[in-house]
């Protein structure tokens, strides 16, 4: 990876880094606004639920992939030789993958085997004959 590359990922980062810790947390709105109210509109409760999970799914994420961005600038800043490099092969990540998430560890065949379902094969219809 080219010096002009690093730095045009790092701006990338920096800015990710930006938007991420400027932005205020999805709001989990609580399911009852009135205590006397039981009852009522029989979607509300389950549209609640789900905007409620909706929300808090899209904090954790953000947490995560922030995590991920300021491991990247770290990385970047100690030791920038490595940057671009899978963290379970060595081998270089290629710099559209990067572009795209330049926070990325992996490149794809690892990251595959590690998205890989755990409980050994994936079923498929015709495995139940």
């Amino acid at each position: 990876m080219t010096q002009a590359q690093r730095e045009k990922l790092k701006q990338k980062l920096l800015e990710l880094h930006a938007e991420l810790t400027g932005k205020t947390p999805a709001k989990i709105e609580p399911n009852r606004t009135d205590e006397s109210r039981v009852g009522g509109d029989e979607d509300e409760q389950p549209l609640n639920e789900m905007l409620q999970t909706i929300a808090s799914s899209r904090n954790r994420n953000s947490d995560i992939v922030l995590q991920r961005v300021v491991k990247a600038l770290g990385k970047l800043r100690d030791d920038p030789d490595s940057f671009g490099e899978c963290e379970e092969c060595g081998d270089e990540i290629p710099f559209g993958r990067m572009e795209a998430m330049p926070y990325v560890e992996f490149c794809v065949n690892c990251q595959s085997k590690r998205d890989a379902p755990k409980s050994g094969r994936r079923r498929h219809l015709t495995d139940y004959k």
